[in-house]
This record gives structure tokens, C-alpha cells and sequence, in this order.
């Protein structure tokens, strides 16, 4: 197996993370769609969700006989490193696992590729879907089975603003590989998780060398040092299991389906230390609306019981079973 990206995973990446960095500060910047899109503008998310898509994000996915690129989740992965370290609003999640477990005949898949359309799909363990409400298509996952949903109660907010939760009822049952759905919305909700606590983790740095407290930078004080330190550690030993799950999503020869559920949970717990130790070295700024670093904050705390909670994880690496229960 390999772990280390090759050029053109690198080069992919690369053309992502200047999308998003290109984007800002114009409307369409993922700061500002973020803001957008919990105020209840969703166009700029929108937006930004084509730009991405016209990068041929979500046709990573799917194989080229359903109009797709391949199957490519170590790719997608990286990209969605870059999403939750940009704070990207909407069921992006949600849109691409679709994308790669609905069948073609169900004519979703071209539409969710172009970007045009978004869909999501109720997370099993907490049974709610985010976004539904503003989403073109939601379904309802159960078991084994998937079904299109109709929208049951009136959205309600998660700690992160940005996204809404819903829950959503069955309507007709839709066949699809819903075990692969469940399995890449777990990876690349790690993924996200990993973004989010290294723009963390960068944003606690920077503003650590310029804060000053008693004639000098807090980051040079020792104890600041090592809780940084450790937040460092966390993200990297984090970083080569989300790609050994993504190797397991795959279904590489001499992948281990441990690795999913670990990646799930070990950028969860570093995505949390990130975010604590954000708040402990931004003091009160830590916790202002008009911050930047509040938006992957928020996210972190957010995202660390989607897909797979911390104790569904851990039972599943037990177990030795790929999707976290």
C-alpha cells in the first residue's frame, strides 16, 4: 500500500486549496459563505460548491461508466481536508457520498456531479439530515436500506450555525450501495475534521507571536508551546489513518477497515484539542462572531459525532469492522 500522495494528488490538492484561497474576500469566499449561508443566503455557498465541482470534485466518485472520473478516495479525501480547513458551508458530504452510492437510473448522479444540485441524506446514528430543508434532494438511510425523504419537523441549528438539522421521514425506497454511502460520508467527514483543527492549529500560531502579555509574545511562553505542540502531534498522527481508510474505502489489497473508523475518531480528538487550545490562546476573541477562526471551531465541535461517534468508533475498530455502528 502507499501512503504518500503521488504528483497528481498533489497537483489536485494544490488546485483546490488556491479555489479557495482565490475566492476570498470576494462574496463567494468561503469566510463569507459561511456567514451567508447560516444567515439563510445560500446562493454564495452555492456558488462556491460549482467552482469546486467544476474541479471535477464530486465525479471522483463515481465511475466513468456513470459519468464520473473513477473512484478515487484518497483524493477526495485531500479535498475535503482543504473544504473543512476553508470552512465550506452545505451537505458537501452528503452531495458526493450520494453521488458515488445512487445508481445511475436514478437519474440524481449527472445532476449532483455538474454541482447544480445538492442533496443530503440523515446521518444513521443521529438521525437527522443537515440542510434538507435547502437541499434538492433528501433521503433517509436505515440498515441497509435508503428511501427519498420529506422533511418532518422545522430545521434547528447545530453548534456550527452553518448547518441545520432535520429530521426527515421515508417516502419510496431507492436502491443503492449504501454501505459505500455511509462509508465515504465517514471518511470525508474526517477529512473535514482534519482541515478544520490545521486552520486551528495555524490560526493559534499566528496570533501567538503577535499576542503580547507581559512585555512578550505568548507563544514563547513554555506552557503555550506545548499545548501547541500537542495539538501538532494529534493532527499528524491523525493524518496517515484517514488515508489508510481511505485505502479501506477503496477496498485496497491489504487495507485494514480498522483504519476508517480510527481516521473517524483520532481527527475528531485532534480536531477537539485544536479547537480548545484555540480558546485557550485566543482568550475572549476565541469566542467573537465576526473571527475567522470561530467558523472551523464551531465546525470541529460540530462534525465530532457526524459519521461515527466517538464510542461507534471505537466499537468498530474493536470489532474490526469498516463502518462505525
Amino acid at each position: 500500500m502507499r501512503f504518500l500522495p503521488d504528483e497528481d494528488h498533489r497537483s489536485y490538492t494544490d488546485t483546490v486549496r488556491r479555489l479557495l484561497a482565490d475566492a476570498g474576500p470576494s462574496d463567494a469566499g468561503p469566510c463569507e459563505a459561511a456567514r451567508a449561508w447560516a444567515a439563510g443566503d445560500h446562493a454564495p455557498g452555492r456558488a462556491l460548491w460549482q467552482a469546486l465541482a467544476g474541479t471535477g470534485l464530486p465525479a471522483l466518485a463515481v465511475p466513468e461508466e456513470r459519468g464520473g472520473l473513477g473512484w478515487f478516495p484518497p483524493e477526495l479525501a485531500a479535498a475535503f481536508v482543504e473544504i473543512g480547513r476553508a470552512s465550506v458551508p452545505g451537505p458537501l458530504v452528503e452531495t458526493v457520498a450520494l453521488a458515488a452510492g445512487l445508481p445511475a437510473a436514478s437519474g440524481w448522479t449527472a445532476r449532483l456531479l455538474s454541482g447544480d444540485r445538492l442533496a443530503t441524506v440523515t446521518d444513521p446514528a443521529a438521525g437527522y439530515a443537515v440542510d434538507a430543508q435547502i437541499a434538492d434532494v433528501a433521503f433517509v438511510l436505515e440498515g441497509d436500506g435508503l428511501a427519498t425523504g420529506t422533511v418532518a419537523d422545522a430545521p434547528s441549528r447545530s453548534l456550527d450555525p452553518g448547518r441545520h438539522l432535520v429530521r426527515c421521514v421515508p417516502d419510496e425506497a431507492v436502491a443503492a450501495d449504501t454501505r459505500r454511502i455511509r462509508a465515504l460520508a465517514t471518511l470525508l467527514t474526517a477529512a473535514q475534521l482534519l482541515g478544520a483543527g490545521e486552520a486551528l492549529l495555524q490560526g493559534s500560531v499566528e496570533y501567538a507571536k503577535h499576542r503580547q502579555q507581559f512585555g512578550r509574545p505568548v507563544g514563547s511562553f513554555q506552557a503555550v508551546k506545548h499545548q501547541l505542540a500537542n495539538v501538532a502531534v494529534a493532527l499528524e498522527f491523525a493524518r496517515p489513518l484517514l488515508y489508510g481508510g481511505a485505502l479501506a474505502v477503496r477496498s485496497d489489497t491489504g487495507a485494514d477497515p480498522r483504519d476508517l473508523p480510527a481516521a473517524k475518531t483520532a481527527c475528531a480528538h485532534a480536531a477537539h484539542l485544536a479547537a480548545r487550545t484555540a480558546l485557550q490562546v485566543h482568550g475572549a476573541l476565541g469566542y467573537t462572531d465576526e473571527y475567522d477562526l470561530t467558523l472551523p471551531l464551531r465546525k470541529a465541535r460540530a462534525l465530532h459525532g457526524a459519521w461515527g461517534t466517538r464510542a461507534a468508533c471505537h466499537a468498530a475498530v474493536l470489532a474490526g469492522d469498516l463502518l462505525p455502528g
